[in-house]
């Protein structure tokens, strides 16, 4: 069984695993730590992560990345527009305003989801994986940003589910890099909690905690974020920078070539981490567009200068979790600072004024978040033991619930789960009801949510009720804030009352339906709050030890979500699209074989098997060496795993005789050796047997060398271009029956004594 973490970035992906001497980032086929979140689509088949970065400028338009910033997303969502708009693939509005991304593959049309185009991603990485551990993955711990909402939490665990993966939770990436940070901390005060915050700077947005440390224990306080400040915003401030001066300088104007664009954008990119450790840098770009070089420099103050607006805002979520986590800048013990997009020395200058200290880095800026996420599944694992340690993380949002009849909960808003609610977090209501129950989940306050999160989240329907009940009835609800940040109906049941029941309330409002909601742990949060319904009995029934309990099925809905059908779907889609790069390999690895196997024959064949081959042979198989050769560079070169292995046999056909000529010389010598001394071992051997026993030996040792002088003569008169009179098998065959002959003799007893005449003995 597998311990795995993923950290899903906008750019890279990190993979750890949890092995018994620690916790491991495992390398790619490139040999490298992270691997690019790029799935590539070419004319047969798929490439992904490192292959499909590499091969993004031959397939632009077919080239998907930044998924992660369009997974359960509504595609008329202002911000969604602006991100397409730098993405080079076309898109459309689908079902429930969902995003549809389309494409040429396999000669037609083809329509993807993000949830299915995340899927390939997972799959890539579990391949990867599984090659590392040698063994299958399942369950694993995914990262994901604290802001992501119900639905983008649900179509992260579509998406693994459809490539095979479950997830035993999604960790909050923050929180992640707080439990890497915290399990190995050991300088922690003993007077008080430690308090930390964490800011996590990535390539597509920025996150803050303020986490509170105690021996064995890490609370996260507060979570705050920027999702549209991350790194390669400051990359496209340099793009619009050199965008505009190439337009002047050398009347290109990038905005309308896809490709163009993608270098540019990827030249920005790593001139950016060049000005992170220089105060200046070059920008050289052969053949940008229309057959032009472009030449640019930029220093580090005007970079910073035209970045100005992006660093002023650096602050604003920082402030934001202090103020939410109601912690001084004073009582903060250290500032760690992560991410891919961290390096930047005026960011580090811009937190350093804020908090009054340096920043630290003493986590890895790009694996801490897959170290933790690998740490909290061995946590989660039966196969491993990890020492105790309580992560106790918090939701970012306010939840609420409304019965058909009004508001669940406390407040006008009807908040169930109030904002910084620790997860998970179970609350039970009970209503006293004789019919369906219909429940909508929803995000209380609009305002802390990511700009076009809609509110709505999901949609329960309970019931109908099995079998028959009384007015004393009354439903229990286990509404659930789980361990991935999503809000469900775990069960509901049915309390139906005896009959004959006489407790009852004296004085009971008349049409109420009672309502509780509790909290599950007994404190001062626990409220009750009563509903006016149609459908309620006059008189109002309390809780009573006699009564039996019925489960009531429970039909969820979510918006935006993904069916059971469509998920079934996708799943036979994802074999299929495996299938084919499973064909397409396969064709590729025996095509290269052919190819290896022309050039090496022909080598061969012109020297160390030369004087095996005539010359009408070497003529013959050079021919077909040079047919071939050009088939495979002409109609041949997409071809089937079949015709490729067809002209591999062919050519072995031809090949095989010559190759086992000069193989059988060699093994003939040794054939040779292997009978002669066997020869003289049995000839040494018969001075201690019987007259009679060492005749029939040397017999036998002179017929196999008799046979072998006239073999031999025989062979050594004939040329080593044709098939030799005298096999290495041959000889070996010869070997055998010798030594089956005289081993039989060897090993032969005298027969026992007479037992009358031992008897007759004096």
């Amino acid at each position: 069984m597998s311990v795995v973490g993923f950290d899903i970035g906008n750019e890279n992906c990190v993979i750890a695993t949890v092995k018994q001497r620690g916790i491991d980032v495992l390398l790619n086929d490139e040999s490298n730590r992270e691997t690019p979140a790029v799935i590539c689509f070419g004319e047969k088949q798929r490439f992904l992560g490192a292959a499909g970065a590499a091969s993004a400028t031959m397939n632009t338009k077919s080239t998907i990345s930044q998924v992660k910033r369009l997974i359960g997303r509504n595609f008329a969502d202002p911000d969604v527009q602006n991100e397409l708009k730098m993405l080079p693939f076309e898109t459309s509005g689908g079902k429930e305003g969902g995003i549809l991304i389309h494409f040429k593959y396999l000669g037609e049309k083809q329509t993807f989801t993000p949830v299915q185009i995340m899927a390939m991603l997972f799959s890539h990485l579990k391949e990867i994986t599984e090659k590392n551990l040698e063994m299958p993955v399942r369950d694993c711990v995914i990262g994901i940003p604290s802001y992501f909402s119900d639905l983008q939490r649900r179509a992260y665990l579509n998406a693994a589910a459809i490539a095979g993966l479950k997830p035993l939770r999604l960790m909050h990436d923050s929180t992640a890099t707080a439990l890497g940070y915290g399990i190995y901390k050991t300088d922690l005060s003993n007077s008080g909690p430690t308090y930390v915050t964490f800011v996590d700077i990535g390539h597509c947005d920025m996150q803050v905690s303020v986490v509170s440390f105690e021996a064995g224990h890490m609370r996260v306080l507060s979570h705050a974020f920027d999702s549209s400040l991350g790194g390669r915003d400051f990359d496209e401030v340099l793009f619009s920078y050199f965008a505009e001066q190439f337009k002047e300088q050398y009347k290109i104007d990038v905005y309308t070539n896809v490709r163009a664009c993608v270098r540019l954008r990827t030249a920005c990119e790593k001139l950016k981490k060049v000005l992170s450790a220089n105060a200046e840098a070059p920008l050289n770009i052969e053949c940008l567009m229309d057959e032009k070089d472009v030449k640019g420099f930029i220093k580090r103050e005007e970079f910073e200068k035209l970045a100005s607006g992006l660093l002023e805002r650096i602050t604003v979520p920082c402030r934001k979790a202090l103020a939410d986590s109601g912690i001084s800048v004073g009582k903060i013990h250290a500032i760690e600072l992560v991410g891919s997009g961290s390096r930047i020395p005026a960011i580090m200058k811009q937190l350093a004024s804020l908090f009054g200290k340096e920043p630290c880095r003493t986590l890895n800026a790009s694996e801490c978040v897959a170290r933790g996420c690998a740490l909290q599944c061995a946590m989660l694992s039966p196969i491993f033991r990890v020492r105790e340690y309580e992560v106790q993380d918090s939701f970012p949002f306010s939840i609420g619930f409304s019965s058909d009849e009004g508001p669940v909960g406390t407040g006008l808003n009807g908040i169930l789960f109030p904002k910084a609610q620790s997860i998970p977090s179970i609350k039970n209501l009970t209503f006293q009801r004789s019919n369906l129950l219909r429940l909508e989940a929803f995000y209380a306050n609009v305002n802390e949510l990511p700009p076009g999160v809609s509110a709505k989240i999901s949609s329960f329907t309970i019931g109908p009720f099995p079998g028959s009940h009384s007015e004393n009835a009354r439903v229990k609800v286990n509404v659930q804030l789980n361990l991935h940040g999503i809000v469900t109906v775990e069960s509901a049941m049915l309390m139906e009352k005896h009959i004959d029941d006489p407790v009852r309330r004296a004085n009971a409002p008349s049409e109420m339906d009672k309502m509780e909601v509790d909290s599950g742990s007994g404190d001062e949060n626990d409220v009750t709050v009563d509903l006016r319904s149609s459908d309620a009995s006059a008189n109002g029934a309390i809780r009573d030890k006699g009564s039996r309990r019925l489960e009531i099925p429970v039909r969820e809905f979510f918006y935006g979500g993904m069916t059971e059908i469509e998920l079934s779907e996708a799943k036979e889609k994802e074999l299929q699209l495996a299938e084919q790069d499973k064909i397409v390999e396969q064709a590729k690895e025996r095509k290269n074989a052919l190819e290896s196997y022309v050039y090496d024959m022909r080598n061969k064949l012109f020297n160390t098997y030369r004087s095996f081959a005539n010359d009408e042979e070497r003529e013959g198989i050079s021919r077909s060496f040079q047919e071939t050769e050009e088939w495979l560079y002409e109609d041949g070169d997409d071809e089937t795993e079949d015709a490729y292995s067809s002209k591999l046999q062919d050519l072995n056909k031809l090949v095989d005789p010559i190759e086992n000529r000069y193989k059988d010389e060699e093994a003939r010598a040794q054939a040779i050796q292997d009978l002669l001394n066997c020869i003289v071992d049995y000839r040494k051997a018969v001075n201690s047997l019987p007259v009679e026993d060492s005749e029939s030996i040397n017999n036998e040792c002179s017929k196999a060398e008799q046979w072998l002088r006239e073999r031999t003569q025989l062979q050594d008169t004939l040329p080593k271009n044709i098939d030799p009179v005298l096999w290495s098998k041959e000889i070996k065959s010869r070997t055998e029956d010798l030594n089956s002959v005289c081993k039989h003799i060897l090993e032969k007893k005298d027969p026992p004594e007479n037992v009358e005449d031992a008897e007759d003995e004096p």
